[in-house]
Parts: C-alpha cells; structure tokens; sequence
C-alpha cells in the first residue's frame, strides 16, 4: 500500500497549494489531483450538493487505489468531511480556516478571515471560532468572485485587485493584524496581498499545518513511501487545463478528465 497515491481534490485548482506543501514535504509520494473546476466554486452551493460532488470525487480517487484522500477544499471540509470518514475506511485530511493561530497571536485582537459562504455557514467552522476566538474581533468577509477569477487565469487583473482592496479595506479600518485565508484558492493571492496589506498585517493559510498532517497519518498508518524514486504525478480537470498547468508551473502529466 504505501507505494499507492495520494489523492488529491478540489474545486479546482486551488487546492494545488496545499499538493505543493504536501509534495516539498514528501517527495517520494506518487499523487493524483482532481480540479472540479467545472463546478467551481463550492462555496455557494448548499451542503447537499457539495456532499455529492465530494463524494464523486472521493470514489474516483479510491478507484484510483488511492491510499488517503486530501479534501483541498475549505467548503467540502467543513460540510462533508464527516460523512466521507464514515463512508470509506481510508484516512481523510480536511482543510480548515487558521483561526486558531491568528486568534492566540493577535496583538490587535482583532483578526480578518476571507472565505467562502459555504465555509463559513458550516458548523465546523463555528464550533472553531468559538473554541480559540472568544473575546477577538472576527471580520469574516465572503470572497465572492475571487475563484472564478482564479479559475478563468485572471490571478493578477485588474479587476481580482480591486476585488481585494474592496474586501480588506474594511479590515484595515477594523485594525486587524492577521489575515487567514480560508480558501486554498487564496494562498494563490499572496503576492498581490502583500502588496495591498501594511507589513504589520501577516497572512496565515493552512497548506504547512495539511501537510505536516497528511506525514504524521501517513506515519501512523504505516502507508509511507520511503523508496528514494522520481514520484508519478497526475493531474486532471474538468474545465481549462492550461490554467491547471499555468498555476502548477512544472513539468507533470496534465489531462483532461470528464467526471
């Protein structure tokens, strides 16, 4: 079994970020990455409909034989996460908000969370802010737009900065000095962010924390690949996949998969 992939998926190709950390981090794993970006973005969907294309996604990468399953999406984790760990008898890693670290950190007690609805309408997400966030300012905002603009390989347009400085100035003006991405599309924003963010403002996104995790279960359940060898890598969307191999930016198997 160790030999046998990662899987890897998301509404689209966000989710990358985190197959980055995982990759740096564990080199000799093979993996196999979905990019639901025909039905991009999960996060104005209702709970049904996500937990269905989860659990699409989640049996053709066990049909894959993959050996553990990364959900690369902050919305399909707090609204199907659950489920698919009592549906199907592999280890899960999920991908929640950083509040915790932002919330035990904060000096201004006051911190920004940019996510999708879907996130933050779910009970996970609540259940967290009000385990490590009582007594801090939260300035949730919604990030309506910002996937389809990733999605459709407009990451540095115009219209993606003045998207973000009409959801950060609020921030600002709320004296916030950490800002958690909620998204694994968003990490993808950093360079733009920082430019757009005063240098006390740091930004916290979850992909290191994911892949220390997806170490320690692999770990855990013996499923580590520890052969030294050039890992199988394939990568496969339902939408554009030369946005899929722009944000990937290296030499790997990119396809086109209809599911």
């Amino acid at each position: 079994m160790s030999n046998k992939p990662i899987g890897i998926f998301d509404s689209g190709v966000g989710g990358t970020s985190i197959f980055k950390e995982v990759h740096t981090l564990l080199p000799n794993e093979n993996c196999i990455y979905l990019a639901d970006s025909k039905n991009a973005p999960y996060g104005n969907k209702s709970e049904a409909e996500i937990l269905d294309l989860s659990v699409k996604n989640t049996e053709l990468l066990i049909n894959n034989a993959c050996k553990l399953v990364i959900v690369a999406c902050n919305t399909a984790t707090t609204n199907a996460i659950a489920f698919l760990r009592s549906q199907y008898n592999i280890p899960f890693i999920g991908i929640e908000p950083a509040i915790k670290p932002a919330a035990l950190s904060t000096k201004t007690k006051a911190i920004g969370i940019l996510a999708t609805k879907g996130t933050f309408s779910s009970h996970l997400f609540h259940k967290t802010s009000d385990i490590y966030a009582t007594g801090i300012k939260v300035i949730e905002q919604v990030g309506d737009g910002i996937v389809p603009l990733i999605e459709a390989g407009k990451l540095e347009s115009n219209e993606m900065i003045n998207l973000l400085h009409k959801y950060l100035d609020p921030m600002l003006q709320e004296n916030i000095d950490y800002l958690v991405l909620g998204c694994t599309h968003y990490p993808y924003l950093i360079p733009q962010l920082k430019n757009l963010l005063p240098d006390n403002v740091k930004i916290i996104d979850s992909g290191s924390a994911v892949a220390k995790q997806t170490q320690s279960i692999l770990s855990k359940n013996n499923l580590l690949n520890n052969v030294e060898q050039k890992p199988v890598l394939k990568f496969y969307s339902n939408g554009d996949i030369s946005v899929l191999k722009s944000i990937l930016n290296f030499e790997c198997s990119v396809q086109y998969l209809d599911f």
